[in-house]
Order: C-alpha cells, then structure tokens, then sequence
C-alpha cells in the first residue's frame, strides 16, 4: 500500500513510475484559484449545453473521459488521467508484488503464448511449459487480445481462481488448468553473477520497490565472490520508483553526495536528494553502465550521476529522455490525475527530458534548452536530452533471414518443437546436426523475404516498365537483377549462419532455463558487454576516460 501522510486532508505519495516521478501535493493561491474558476465556468456551460442539447444523446462517462483526454492532450505526452484499470503497473512497483499465477507472456506466431513459467510459481507448480500456447482465460478467447488486456484478465485477487486452457505441442485435446492466484514478487534483477574472475554482471529490468533489496543481495553476493568490476545492464530498462533509483544510487556513492534535484512552480516541487548512507561498493570497484534508446527515467538517473560524479563509464546507444517530475491527484476512488509538475537533474544540472516535449501554444513560458555540462572531474558531457554514453557501440544489423525468423518466432516454434529430443541445454549446444535441422524446418515454411533494395527495385521496375515494356536492353538488365536476387536469397542461410545459429540456441535457452539461462548464453555473444570487459579490465582505457575534455 501507499505509505499516506494526512495533513490538513492533504495527502503527500512520492512514486516514480515507468520513467516518471510523482508527488502528491496540494499547493496554489488565490490568483490561481480565481483563474481556475473563471474557466471552469466556461468548460461548464460548454458541458452542459452538449450533454444536454446534442441532436443524438452522448454517453456521460465516455464523453466525460474523451473530453478529459482531448483537453490534455496538448500538454507534455505524460500528464494524463488516470482510471482504475491504468493503475496496475504502479501498484505493481509501489506494492513489489501482484495477485496472478507466475507466467512471462509473448505473442508468437500471433499466439497468446507462455514464454517461461516463474519458478516456485503457481503456473509452474501445475505444470505450464514453456511453449504452451493460451486459448482461453476462464471462458473468455484470446486470439485477438493484446498482452495488456491478457495480463490483467489473469491478475487478480490472492485466493481466487482462474482457468486457462493450453494447446501444447503434440497433444492433440487442449488443456484446462485451474490456477489459484497468489502474491507473484517482483523480481527487477533476473540475473547477477560472475562472469570471469574478477567481472560481475547484473541486469537490473525496472526499480520497483523490490530493486534495492534485490541489488543489494546481488552486490554483496558478487563482492563475496572477489568482484573487482562491476557490469551493470540497464538496457531496455523503463524505470520505475524514484526513491529505488536513489538508494541503489546510495550503494555506490559517499554519505553527503548530492544526487538529484528537481525544480517546479511550487515550493514542495523543488527538492534536493542526497546520499545518507556509507556504500555498500568499494571505492576501487570500477563500474560499467549499460544503457540504450530503451534505457528511461530511473535508468537515466543511475547512469546520468554516475557519469556525472565520475564514478563509472557508460556504453550503448543513448537513452531514451524521460526527465519530468509528475504529481498523482486522486479525484476519486477510481479516478486520478497525473500531472507533470517539476523536472528533475543531475549533478553536472543537465536536464534529463528531451526536448520538444511540449505544445509551446498553451504553455506562457519554456526554460531555455541545455547543451554542454561539466563532470566532477571536469570532462565535457552532453546536455539535450537523454544520456549519451562515453562509449557508444553501434547496432549490428542482422540480415534479412535472421529479421524473418524473429519476426514470425521461427527460433521460438522450432525450439518448442525440438525440445523433447533433448534432455538439456547442454545437449543442444553438442548437437552437431542442429542447423542443418532448422534449415530443413525453414525450408517447410513459408518466408517472406526482401533483400535489402529489393522493394526499391521492383517499385523501380514496375514504374520502368511503363515506358517500355519491350525494351530487350531494359528487360535483360530486369532479368540479371532477378537472378542476382535469387541467387543472393538463396546463399542466406549460410552469409546469415552465425546469427541464425545465436537466435536458435537463445531460444532453447530460454525453453530449457528461462530467462536466466537466455541472459547467461547471451552474456558471451553481446558486443556491448564485449567491449565493457575490454574497458575494465584494460586499467589505463578506464581511467583515461575521466581524464578526457571532451568524448564522442
């Protein structure tokens, strides 16, 4: 539950979510109350002439939200209003836990499909695989029905009961399990362990309430464990509660260490966060912070002040730019109002939001847009939005093939399929015949493929052939094309070979041990953490990062 604090029937919640911070408050005067009254009696009489004049009879509450949705619209894309339904993810992060059965959910092939069971969940008690394909929720057909709405038809009260009925590969009838729910905690850290030596390795995913506590176990396992440097992966990760991101924070930096701030209109939106703790990481620890456009808010924080303070290097692809301080204001027992009301910035005073956020018609005045800022140490670090890293390292493109495979789960159906041949993971990594079986499941499906410039050619041909369509010089150049095309096509498998062959033992990965059988397989294949071992364990690389005025 929130943690309330009643004061003259004001209520004050600090909440970070998906990126956003947010704090209840009740704070204005009287210019502002007498502004809010005047157009509130405008909005008012405009209601009520349409509610009660249009010429076909509108739906109160639909209208009501709709009318509520328009008017917010051309504000910054994170105030929003807020129904029953639309709180689940923040009770999720404030409360660390959820009423449900323990099942990651993906679609695959169009499939509503069970990507892995929890462990010592009831999903995985009752026996749902991996690969088991959802047709029903109790009575209810989830062919068309997106991943939100599944999620929340399967939440529900501890206690209670709901039914889901599995097609599973190679049965022929499907099958219905009865699950009781219970609490699912959350888990922000899926994995933490050594990967040589003297490199530990944590993938933190969001910062709920459970993500100190979780990187706390993670840290002091790892330092047991002789950790002299430290990967942390915040990739992909959205956010979550502010006060997680500054105690994870708190573990790593000096008691007295200014952290954040935040600055709005109203007195309570302008506040200062300092460390109050010793930390927990050894100051020799050297660090490395993983991030990419997926990588928001609470993630740019962590990295943005570790950057800042000097502590640790960054590598990726910039993060996405989330910076807003938003307030949550209830207007009833179902309904609320997030508000963007403050910005918060790290400790160089960058600005994390990026820019061009707003709609400047409604807005009387915007803040001038930062640029360049200065380290503790005294290198140059972009403004702007977002945080970019002191090592950025470009995205690989796979090829057509690979895109194909992934697009339609190819990797995921062939390994579900293939899974009983085998008695573990192990045994898929020996198996010597392995690509050759996937490239004769390939060729039993039905690819659509495009060559990179193969879509402009034909659009080129096709407009070419208009002109003329005799042309025996222009119809043999069409015909060298074609053939290079196929030929090109047809070589796929083997130009593609080491990608395709990743994206196989991935999803078997997964099958055989989850989540954190994927991350430890991958650990090995993934380029950026590649080069962060490179940079730790190379002394003078990491030390001359700080040293640097300026780095691109």
């Amino acid at each position: 539950m929130f943690a309330f604090i009643f004061k003259k029937k004001k209520v004050l919640i600090s909440v970070f979510l998906a990126g956003f911070v947010f704090i209840i408050i009740g704070a204005s005067n009287s210019d502002t109350y007498r502004s809010i009254a005047r157009s509130q009696r405008i909005i008012n009489e405009v209601y009520k002439h349409l509610i009660v004049n249009y010429v076909d009879e509108l739906d109160t509450d639909e209208f009501t939200k709709t009318s509520i949705n328009n008017m917010l619209s051309d504000l910054d894309p994170y105030t929003v209003y807020l129904e029953s339904e639309d709180r689940d993810n923040l009770d999720m992060l404030t409360h660390g836990k959820y009423g449900g059965v323990g099942i990651q959910l993906g679609k695959r092939d169009d499939h509503l499909t069970v990507i892995s069971p929890l462990e010592d969940s009831p999903a995985m008690r009752a026996g749902i695989l991996s690969g088991d394909i959802i047709s029903k929720i109790d009575e209810e057909e989830v062919k068309d029905i997106s991943l939100d709405d599944a999620a929340k038809l399967i939440r529900g009260k501890k206690g209670t009961t709901v039914v889901l009925t599995i097609i599973r590969f190679e049965k022929e009838e499907p099958i219905e399990f009865h699950l009781t729910r219970t609490d699912i905690i959350v888990q922000d850290v899926p994995y933490a362990e050594m990967i040589n030596d003297d490199i530990g390795y944590i993938v933190l995913t969001r910062f709920s309430k459970n993500a100190p506590i979780e990187m706390k176990k993670a840290l002091r396992s790892l330092i047991d464990q002789g950790m002299n440097n430290l990967i942390l992966d915040l990739r992909n990760n959205p956010g979550g509660l502010l006060s997680a991101a500054i105690e994870i924070l708190e573990m790593i930096f000096p008691k007295g260490e200014k952290l954040l701030w935040t600055k709005g209109r109203t007195k309570e939106s302008n506040r200062e966060f300092i460390s109050r703790k010793n930390p927990l990481l050894d100051s020799k620890i050297k660090i490395a912070v993983l991030i990419n456009e997926g990588s928001a808010s609470a993630s740019e924080i962590v990295s943005g002040v570790i950057q800042d303070l000097d502590r640790g290097i960054v590598i990726g692809n910039k993060s996405f730019g989330k910076g807003l301080v938003q307030s949550v204001y209830g207007i009833d027992q179902k309904r609320s109002l997030k508000i963007t009301t403050a910005k918060y910035y790290i400790p160089s005073g960058r600005l994390i939001q990026k820019p061009d956020y707003l709609n400047e018609k409604v807005i009387k005045s915007v803040a001038m847009k930062d640029s360049v800022f200065t380290t503790k140490g005294g290198r140059n670090v972009e403004g702007g939005g977002g945080i970019t890293p002191d090592y950025i390292v470009e995205h690989v493109q796979v090829g057509p093939l690979t895109r194909e495979c992934w697009r339609k789960s190819y990797f995921f159906s062939f390994a579900r399929e293939n899974k009983n041949i085998f008695q573990s993971f192990e045994d898929v990594l020996n198996n010597e015949k392995l690509m050759d079986t996937f490239s004769d499941y390939l060729a039993n499906h039905e690819l659509e493929i495009k060559i990179d410039g193969q879509s402009q050619f034909e659009q080129s041909k096709e407009k070419l052939k208009k002109y003329d369509d005799k042309n025996a010089k222009l119809n043999y150049a069409f015909k060298m094309i074609d053939e290079f095309i196929v030929k090109t096509e047809k070589s796929l498998f083997e130009n593609e070979y080491s990608d395709l062959e990743k994206g196989v033992f991935t999803n078997f990965a997964q099958i055989f041990d989850g989540n954190k059988g994927r991350i430890r397989f991958n650990v090995g294949q993934d380029e950026v953490i590649n080069k962060a071992r490179q940079l730790l364990q190379d002394k003078m690389a990491y030390s001359e990062t700080f040293h640097a005025v300026s780095n691109n």
